[in-house]
């Protein structure tokens, strides 16, 4: 397949129907221009000077015509927006069993981190007909994460997490881009996604075994700083039990309550002064400078591996707060 193919081509379960309402919306407008340039055409050839048309200036009944010309739009716009939301909805829902695969972004590369440890840079690789999640950050400007095959763009920001989702429905390799200009080597800025059959997918994954899965990973830098000296089972200081944390409804000390989703974990470990969970004093010290992204995106992995949830609840969209630990 071309490389104009390649970028044209409906590769995921979204592209048919983001396509549709791109095509309707385009055919409406143009009726509606086409519209607009007939009774121009009309009108110019009908009343020019010194054409036989009336102009008594006589009036005439026209609520039928404005009645015409301002429900029938009024109708088909108001579907167009219902149309639309029902869509960015769907879009910006992943399904409840779809895997998570983590992406740091900077200048000017991708970086992938899938569950079980494997990781690649401007180079993605996700099985046929499977859900994807992608949780991503960016470790130092604004960059936007664009599949054209896949119709799906998402910005990538520093200093929180974004996500997007998506399920590929044909084999292949898919060009991925950077949507915002993000510096020098902006254009240079790309990758692909490489489709391949369920089966494919597991020897690859077999075969690109890292240092342990994310969540081990996770668990050694929990280890290593001297997390578990304050939340372990049996630490003597008084903090916050972390195990089955993620996606529990957390009580702050203002008397709010929170979702212990992906940036408020986030938030806890850089920001601990930020959000403080009722019962405890503010004792726990600041990670910020000494944590990469992919070291927290770690962390993030092991905390989610503790949880008694099911599944995971979105990544992005609840105003969840870290608990001081």
């Amino acid at each position: 397949m071309s490389g104009l193919g390649r970028l044209l081509t409906d590769a995921s379960s979204l592209a048919p129907q983001v396509d549709g309402l791109f095509w309707f919306m385009t055919a409406l407008c143009g009726a509606v221009a086409l519209g607009v340039i007939c009774a121009i055409v009309y009108y110019s050839i009908h009343y020019r000077s010194g054409s036989n048309a009336n102009r008594s200036g006589t009036l005439a009944n026209t609520l039928p015509v404005e009645l015409t010309w301002t429900l029938i739009p009024s109708v088909l716009f108001v579907g167009v927006f219902i149309w639309s939301l029902f869509l960015f909805v769907k879009m910006h829902t992943p399904p409840a069993d779809a895997q998570t695969i983590y992406i740091v972004a900077k200048q000017w590369m991708w970086k992938a981190q899938h569950a079980g440890g494997q990781r690649e840079i401007n180079t993605l690789h996700v099985p046929l007909g499977e859900p994807i999640r992608l949780t991503m950050t960016s470790e130092d400007v604004i960059h936007s994460f664009f599949v054209p095959a896949f119709r799906v763009k998402q910005d990538v920001l520093p200093g929180r997490y974004t996500q997007l989702w998506f399920m590929a429905t044909k084999l292949g390799s898919y060009p991925l881009f950077c949507a915002e200009y993000c510096g020098l080597d902006h254009s240079k800025m790309g990758g692909e996604i490489v489709v391949m059959r369920p089966a494919q997918f597991a020897l690859w994954l077999e075969g690109h075994l890292g240092a342990g899965t994310l969540a081990a990973q996770g668990a050694a830098l929990f280890r290593a700083h001297g997390c578990s000296g304050c939340h372990g089972a049996n630490a003597s200081i008084h903090a916050p039990d972390l195990d089955g944390l993620y996606g529990r409804s957390v009580q702050l000390a203002g008397g709010s309550q929170v979702i212990a989703d992906d940036r408020y974990i986030r938030d806890s470990i850089l920001l601990p002064d930020k959000e403080r969970v009722a019962g405890y004093e503010p004792l726990m010290p600041s990670f910020s400078g000494q944590l990469s992204e992919e070291d927290l995106l770690a962390l993030l992995a092991y905390l989610k591996s503790t949880s008694i949830a099911t599944s995971e609840p979105p990544a992005i969209g609840s105003e969840s707060t870290h608990e001081h630990e």
